[in-house]
């Protein structure tokens, strides 16, 4: 039985892991899991990490960073199960690297700013890259995992471009290239052009949007999930007023809903 006495380390999770894994008297879900299975779920956490952080909750923060955490506990042990690599061998390859990627911390090299830092670190990057490869040339967007959300993805890739040189020089191109690539859905949604030919333009402009977010050094995700919070807000907001009159939203004329959202931004910029 592990011992799950409070303040004990991480032996303890490891140990619960084992057991839930374990085939004679184990749990019947964990035994059923595997690495894809389980793969959606981390994505899952990891979200829920970025929403507790998000709402400032520093207790609900320690729980699903508990659950994260969890999660590569799981992968240790299926690995170890296969004899593919145990716990502890996430822990040297993680901490090796780390060392490796802070040479001004460990080594003697010197780095004052956070932007130097940034380009030593992608320089590293690239350079473990190219070892895996054999050293043989490879791509600078080779690393910018395909599974992220399409729009950090996209700011990824802009980035790595940028960093040899493929970038606009200022912002008011970013913004040129807005106004076109929204011209240009525009003229398709006007021709009645295929959902593929409108697909293609839609992501060219939110491609361009990206750019502009970093042009000005904003994380594109970050700025809409913002706004996703202010939707959320607003428009209970108004499902509430509503309930207040004794009606239900569906019974509401869009001029009505409207106004409400209206009163509920302006509340919002009152209390900025």
């Amino acid at each position: 039985m592990p011992n799950t006495n409070k303040g004990h380390s991480i032996t303890a999770l490891l140990e619960i892991m084992e057991k839930l894994r374990d085939p004679n008297g184990g749990c019947p879900w964990d035994l059923e899991q595997t690495f894809s299975t389980i793969a959606p779920h981390t994505i899952e956490e990891a979200y829920e990490v970025a929403e507790a952080i998000a709402d400032n909750d520093m207790q609900e923060l320690k729980s699903e960073l508990g659950d994260l955490m969890f999660q590569v506990v799981f992968y240790a042990q299926m690995a170890k199960e296969a004899g593919d690599f145990t716990f502890d061998d996430v822990v040297q390859g993680i901490t090796e690297k780390m060392i490796n990627r802070h040479p001004h911390v460990f080594g003697q090299k010197d780095i004052q700013t956070a932007e130097a830092q940034t380009l030593a670190w992608e320089e590293t990057k690239a350079a473990e890259r190219a070892a895996k490869n054999n050293g043989a040339e490879i791509s600078v967007l080779d690393g910018v995992a395909k599974t992220l959300p399409a729009m950090t993805r996209a700011l990824k890739l802009q980035n790595r471009a940028a960093r040899v040189g493929f970038d606009w020089p200022s912002i008011e191109p970013v913004q040129e290239k807005i106004i076109e690539e929204l011209q240009e859905l525009q003229s398709e949604i006007k021709s009645d052009a295929p959902t593929d030919r409108l697909e293609d333009e839609f992501g060219d402009l939110l491609f361009a949007v990206v750019n502009l977010g970093r042009h000005l050094k904003l994380d594109p995700e970050k700025a809409l999930s913002r706004t996703n919070r202010k939707f959320v807000s607003r428009f209970q907001s108004v499902e509430q007023e509503i309930k207040n009159q004794g009606k239900k939203i569906e019974e509401s004329t869009l001029e009505e809903m409207d106004r409400l959202w209206n009163e509920a931004k302006g509340l919002e910029k009152e209390y900025s």
